[in-house]
């Protein structure tokens, strides 16, 4: 049988002095302050067809203090395991039962029972208390995210401009293939010139001059591929309505006479 807290806490569970027990300690007293937070997490424990009798596992206090524990340090269920069997610090404030050493997978089963809906109400009930205590009036949040490697570059001013007129190119060569007649002229070396330019030229002045002669080239190639989208209408045939719906994708929202291009075509993602 699951029981919520700890029937009785040892007598030796003490907090080390350190910033960081000092810390776990305040913490500590803030939860058991808010000790209606257990049943949420009691609740999420229990099964459906989860027998009241049998052996007893970890209660639902220790169980929400392990999670608090794992998120706060960011450390894996193995570190977790470790700390709790060699931290007196973190075995106070998990308040373990006396000669309990969770392991891992034992961690892993009963932390990940929490819902998200339950970790969302103790935020609320820990903004609240911030707030009235006047620490914390969360109108700012910070969002912590994980980056992963991608197969594209990074998206600089200079490598979008210089995408813009490779993708441009490249709908203006379809274009012909079509039956369009504009008059146009193949301008991807030297936009790539200027952006390899700007990428390895040091001091702003000399990259100012070089960004305005790319968005001059970007505007110029783009204004190709504005009148061989007039010169081909939308008709019946199937590869003219496929172009046209290309130029409608990569086509931004710009305007020629603007007084900079931040970012055009983009060939990885819709504008």
């Amino acid at each position: 049988m699951r029981q919520e807290r700890t029937v009785q806490s040892s007598i030796f569970d003490l907090f080390a002095g350190h910033e960081i027990g000092r810390e776990l300690k305040a913490m500590s007293q803030w939860l058991d302050e808010h000790s209606d937070l257990l049943g949420l997490v009691a609740r999420d424990l229990r099964r459906h067809g989860l027998r009241q009798t049998g052996r007893e596992g970890l209660p639902a206090e220790a169980v929400l203090r392990c999670a608090l524990l794992k998120q706060h340090r960011q450390l894996s269920y193995q570190e977790l395991a470790f700390h709790l069997e060699d931290s007196a610090s973190f075995r106070a404030f998990a308040r373990l039962p006396w000669g309990w050493n969770p392991k891992k997978s034992v961690l892993h089963k009963t932390i990940s029972a929490i819902r998200a809906q339950t970790f969302e109400e103790i935020n609320r009930v820990l903004l609240a208390s911030a707030r009235q205590e006047k620490l914390e009036s969360g109108k700012v949040v910070r969002v912590d995210s994980t980056v992963t490697a991608a197969l594209i570059h990074e998206p600089s001013d200079s490598s979008l401009l210089w995408d813009t007129v490779r993708v441009t190119v490249r709908l203006l060569q379809q274009a012909e293939a079509l039956g369009s007649a504009i008059p146009w002229h193949d301008h991807r070396r030297a936009a790539k010139k200027r952006a390899r330019a700007i990428e390895y030229t040091r001091g702003r002045p000399k990259r100012i001059k070089h960004y305005r002669e790319l968005l001059k080239i970007t505007r110029t190639t783009l204004s190709y591929l504005q009148q061989a989208s007039e010169q081909l209408p939308l008709t019946a045939r199937p590869a003219v309505e496929l172009w046209q719906a290309q130029v409608c994708h990569y086509k931004p929202p710009l305007v020629p006479s603007a007084p900079s291009i931040r970012i055009s075509l983009n060939p990885f993602r819709p504008t």
